[in-house]
């Protein structure tokens, strides 16, 4: 048997469009004699839907477009994710399905068993879990159907839950000679061969091949890198989907293949990620052309390096803000970087309106020395100007915030946090310095340049201001934020394990608690750890806890 993994970009709510890559795929899957065809969970409307899967125009949408999918389906077999109506009794009206279609005919649906609720899953808010699976005959194979988590705890994976049962465990005493996974497994750094890892554990169960189609291509704050997989029954990688573009990957089970090596690089694979999430952000919102300032720091340096990228450079705009704070040092980085990457470079000094508003609120601030409030002024300033030309041009505006200044508030509501897209606001400040320096290697000349690399972090509100002013090491703040907020470790732990005084700790953590109301005003953010400040972390502003 040979199978066409289509490991395609869905959009979401566009069930028209992408019911046409489907169609594309069938018609490859002819041109490259396959004879089954996988498409990812919930292709047919895009993964995740929220809350459109309460309105009933879009499940019968959806139900219109399966019979085209099967009227087209002729000399073929079609696995095809969708969200269907829960017609049995269930305390959900909807189900997680992948629909069999073969050769003209609506074979069935096997139901997805285990509906993640934690990260950026919300399924079990939808759906009603599948009761039972079944042994698909197809093609003279036993073919295994299953849905992404349904996968994953087998092989231990799933660290947020405790299901109750096991649909790979499920399919043993079934005996397929064939298993198949279609998924929608998002991007995080370092997690792409994870999937291999998955796959092979139930194949090892199984003693069959498992085939896992993937969904590629960025919806909102959540990235997907494709990688599709396929391992023979011994668990050994044979072929392997491309990553962060769309696929067609022909599978011939009957031939044999060899073993492949799975080599990734995680520093590219972020940039890529963060591209992509920056490209389908932009395309799939009908956006074309974007803005950012651009200080000459090594955070906006990193979001322009992206934007030129992802959209073109004769798309991005990088606007330099000086105040009478700003070194020309700082100036002519930002500049020079500009003609590096080609994109536009605009300078409109600040110092103007800044005594402009010092005039206006004199008599306001009567008593009181020269505080934060200066300082947030400027930064709201340059939100102000950034908006402006939003407004006026067309242009989307960029937050360069990273996560390790959004998780301690160390920024300006209203000023550097203004922006419809929080590029690396995912990214800590260390593995912003690593990116950049991997940039330069990568690129094999000095593209950030290394006077920004090498230069003391600052905001430059403020004489001779640097951010070792105002915060410890980034790398020990970065070291919270692994420990506490991606692994839920204890102040005691978190202390412990990065040999970081307790007190500071705990200062440390008072601040992300702190800082929530901020974040909750800024633009989404480009998920790519294990867990971000944007989609997937759910804390009360109102707390008393810490």
């Amino acid at each position: 048997m040979k199978i066409l993994v289509a490991q395609r970009n869905p959009i979401i709510g566009d069930i028209d469009g992408n019911t046409a890559k489907i169609l594309e795929s069938m018609d490859e899957a002819r041109k490259k004699g396959a004879e089954l065809v996988m498409c990812g969970e919930l292709m047919l409307c895009g993964y995740p839907p929220e809350d459109l899967v309460y309105h009933n125009t879009f499940i019968d949408s959806m139900e219109l477009h399966l019979e085209r999918i099967v009227k087209a389906s002729k000399g073929l077999t079609v696995i095809v994710g969708l969200i269907r109506r829960n017609i049995d009794e269930g305390e959900k009206h909807l189900l997680n399905s992948a629909a069999v279609v073969h050769d003209g005919h609506l074979l069935g649906f096997q139901d997805k068993w285990l509906l993640p609720t934690y990260d950026v899953f919300e399924e079990r808010r939808y759906f009603e879990p599948g009761k039972e699976t079944k042994i698909w005959e197809i093609g003279g194979k036993r073919i295994g159907l299953i849905i992404c988590e349904d996968i994953w705890q087998h092989a231990g994976y799933v660290g947020y839950t405790r299901y109750g049962r096991d649909p790979v465990q499920a399919l043993v005493e079934l005996n397929p000679d064939i298993m198949l996974n279609i998924s929608a497994s998002p991007y995080q750094f370092q997690k792409p061969d994870v999937r291999v890892n998955v796959c092979a554990k139930a194949a090892k169960t199984l003693g069959c091949p498992v085939v896992m189609c993937c969904q590629v291509g960025a919806n909102g704050q959540i990235i997907f890198d494709g990688y599709s997989v396929y391992v023979n029954e011994k668990g050994e990688l044979c072929q392997l989907g491309k990553g962060f573009s769309e696929d067609a990957m022909l599978i011939d089970v009957e031939a044999k293949a060899c073993p492949v090596p799975f080599e990734y690089e995680p520093m590219t694979n972020l940039i890529q990620a963060l591209e992509l999430g920056v490209k389908d952000y932009f395309a799939k919102c009908g956006f074309t052309k974007a803005c950012l300032g651009l200080s000459g720091g090594i955070d906006s340096a990193l979001v322009a390096y992206i934007a030129a990228r992802a959209l073109g450079p004769e798309n991005v705009l990088g606007i330099s803000m000086p105040s009478c704070f700003t070194t020309n040092a700082s100036i002519g980085d930002a500049k020079t970087l500009a003609e590096k990457l080609g994109i536009e470079f605009l300078e409109i000094p600040i110092k103007e309106p800044f005594d402009a508003y010092l005039h206006l609120l004199e008599p306001h601030f009567q008593g009181k020395g020269v505080d934060i409030t200066e300082e947030n002024i400027q930064a709201r300033i340059r939100g102000v100007l950034l908006m402006a030309m939003s407004n006026k041009h067309g242009y989307i505006v960029l937050s360069t915030g990273n996560k390790s200044e959004i998780a301690l508030g160390y920024s300006t509501l209203y000023g550097d946090m203004c922006g419809g897209l929080g590029v690396i606001g995912d990214v800590t400040k260390t593995r912003v310095y690593d990116l950049c320096r991997h940039i330069n290697k990568i690129e094999n000349k000095e593209v950030i340049l290394n006077s920004i690399i090498d230069k003391p972090p600052s905001a430059e509100l403020r004489p001779d201001q640097i951010d070792l002013d105002s915060l410890p090491e980034y790398g020990v703040i970065d070291n919270v934020l692994e420990g506490y907020v991606e692994n839920y470790l204890s102040i005691d732990e978190v202390a412990q394990k990065y040999h970081i005084p307790q007190e500071q700790v705990l200062e440390l953590i008072q601040m992300i608690h702190a800082a929530e109301y901020k974040r909750r005003q800024g633009p989404p953010i480009l998920r790519v750890s294990k867990k971000s400040f944007g989609v997937g972390r759910r804390y009360p502003i109102v707390q008393k806890w810490l």
